[in-house]
């Protein structure tokens, strides 16, 4: 950095000494125009508004120093914070520039044509360089921004597909303690109701006892595997999708049949006229009769047990009541306490609600209360219509509507960028047409100036001849030209002496002098008298 700085200053230091060597500078102001554009240059990172102040009013009175305004400009644009404090430097340099210019020239007497030849100098050689280094830095920071957002949303996603997993987890946890759990806990009542047996002789009673012995043992493994799958899992159940008739309200007559196979007690009955339920409802139906027939398996072995579907107006009501244990065997229940738990969430997801509490002479009831036609929470499509007020929504509902695949992240940079490119190369077209035009005008004001300069400085051989030694002062001003140019500039100075005590003027001749030399008439006056009239030539 400090290198390109030296390099910069070094090439605008050769560029300021030529411009200062056709001015006619003297040798103090070419190494004062030299250190201002070195001192500037390496400054203008640190302190970017005294940077635009100074080389203003340093360009003003050291010609060669003008150019470093170009990058004072720029790094002024891109550092200073805040648009009111940027405004405002501009604004004060500005000001600074036009009084300085106006001030030093006043004794040209068009003080007008040199404030609008400032301003528009001052437009293209700082303003320009400062809006578009402005527009480079807001854009680059914009893109950094986009970047680490994209980073961010690409965090998100992979923390979003992290829980996924734990719910999945969840759910094959939860489905492992419904059906294995019922289906070891079926074993068991088997088994169970084949140690009693009595046809059996001892050695196949041992062999069954044996049988039973396992499936508790399989039952406690379950339930720790099920408690490691669950194991730091708080998300809600997830919805389950459409299943199979088996394990939906069809499918509550197979285990009800299975458990009266096993030597258990169980009727089924059915009220009201059957109605079909979405696929949610009808797998928690389901799942409720299946818990609740393993919990009576486990804590009321031998109890009679009744299941019943009630089909009422406006749901489902899935009530499995049964009595008190008729034997012993509570001392060895698997059970992990998360059951009625699971149960009651399924419910709640679907717009249903779970009740499981004592019945009367002991028993136990539990009875389920869906509804026929409620779509899971938050499984609501967005219609065309819907429009997410920014990227982050759309993210969030393509995820809640569960129709819509994964995020092409690469095709939104490629967006982002693109977009970006276009609004920089419009901008970059509008700042460089802005610049052209500006540059027109300041090339306009110029040869307007040029060409005042050259009638206020120029007298044809005609006038000079007609005026003659001793006319009055006034009569010979007013058929002249003012003569207030920076081409007359010292010309009354470089011929032959002027008489003593006469003030003169000195035009130069219109089509004379060489590529050297200027062809000089040169009047002087005293007492409000022409003394004298001279045509020399005048080296340049």
């Amino acid at each position: 950095m400090l290198a390109g700085d030296l390099a910069l200053a070094g090439v605008l230091v050769l560029i300021g000494l030529g411009v200062e060597d056709l001015d006619n500078g003297s040798a103090a102001r070419m190494l004062a125009s030299a250190v201002a554009v070195v001192v500037l240059t390496l400054l203008r990172r640190r302190l970017p508004v005294f940077t635009l102040v100074a080389g203003s009013l340093v360009g003003v009175y050291l010609p060669g120093a003008f150019l470093v305004a170009i990058p004072l400009g720029w790094s002024a644009g891109r550092r200073i914070v805040g648009v009111g404090r940027a405004l405002g430097a501009f604004t004060g340099a500005f000001a600074l520039a036009v009084v300085l210019s106006v001030f030093k020239e006043w004794s040209q007497g068009r003080a007008v044509l040199i404030v609008v030849f400032s301003a528009l100098m001052f437009l293209v050689m700082v303003v320009m360089p400062g809006l578009a280094s402005r527009y480079w830095s807001q854009r680059h920071t914009l893109l950094r921004a986009l970047q680490e957002r994209n980073a961010q949303l690409l965090r998100e996603r992979a923390m979003v597909a992290g829980q996924a997993r734990l719910r999945e987890r969840q759910r094959i946890a939860q489905d492992m303690h419904d059906s294995l759990g019922h289906q070891l806990a079926l074993i068991s009542v088997h088994t169970g109701a084949l140690e009693v047996d009595p046809v059996l002789t001892d050695r196949q009673r041992e062999a069954v006892g044996v049988l039973r012995q396992a499936s508790v043992a399989a039952m406690h493994e379950l339930r720790e595997v099920v408690g490691i799958l669950r194991d730091g899992v708080e998300a809600p159940l997830p919805v389950e999708e459409a299943q199979p008739a088996a394990r939906g309200v069809a499918g509550i007559a197979g285990i009800v049949e299975s458990a009266r196979s096993a030597g258990t007690d169980v009727r089924l009955t059915t009220a009201g006229r059957p109605r079909p339920l979405v696929a949610a409802c009808d797998h928690a139906a389901y799942r409720i009769a299946q818990e609740a027939l393993t919990n009576a398996y486990k804590h009321a072995p031998g109890a009679p047990i009744t299941v019943e579907l009630r089909y009422e107006d406006d749901s489902l009501v899935v009530e499995i009541a049964n009595g008190p244990a008729a034997g012993p065997g509570a001392g060895e229940v698997v059970s992990g306490g998360q059951g009625l738990t699971g149960l009651r969430e399924r419910a709640r997801l679907v717009g249903g609600m779970v009740y499981a509490g004592t019945a009367e002479g002991g028993g136990f009831r539990v009875a389920g209360v869906l509804p026929y036609g409620t779509e899971p929470a938050g499984a609501e499509e967005a219609g065309p219509g819907a429009v997410a007020d920014d990227f982050g929504q759309q993210v969030q509902a393509r995820h809640l509507s569960g129709n819509a695949g994964p995020v092409d992240w690469d095709a939104v940079d490629r967006k982002l960028l693109n977009g970006s490119r276009v609004g920089g190369v419009t901008l970059g077209c509008g700042i460089a047409v802005a610049a052209v035009v500006v540059l027109l005008i300041v090339i306009g004001a110029a040869v307007a100036l040029l060409v005042g300069s050259v009638s206020d400085a120029t007298v044809g051989r005609a006038e000079y001849d007609e005026i003659q030694v001793g006319e009055a002062e006034s009569t010979v001003r007013s058929r002249l030209p003012s003569g207030d140019s920076i081409l007359t500039e010292g010309l009354d100075r470089k011929g032959p002496p002027r008489p003593q005590g006469a003030t003169c003027l000195a035009f130069l001749a219109e089509g004379g002098g060489d590529w050297d030399s200027d062809s000089v008439f040169r009047f002087c006056f005293k007492d409000g008298k022409l003394v004298e009239k001279q045509a020399y030539e005048a080296e340049q």
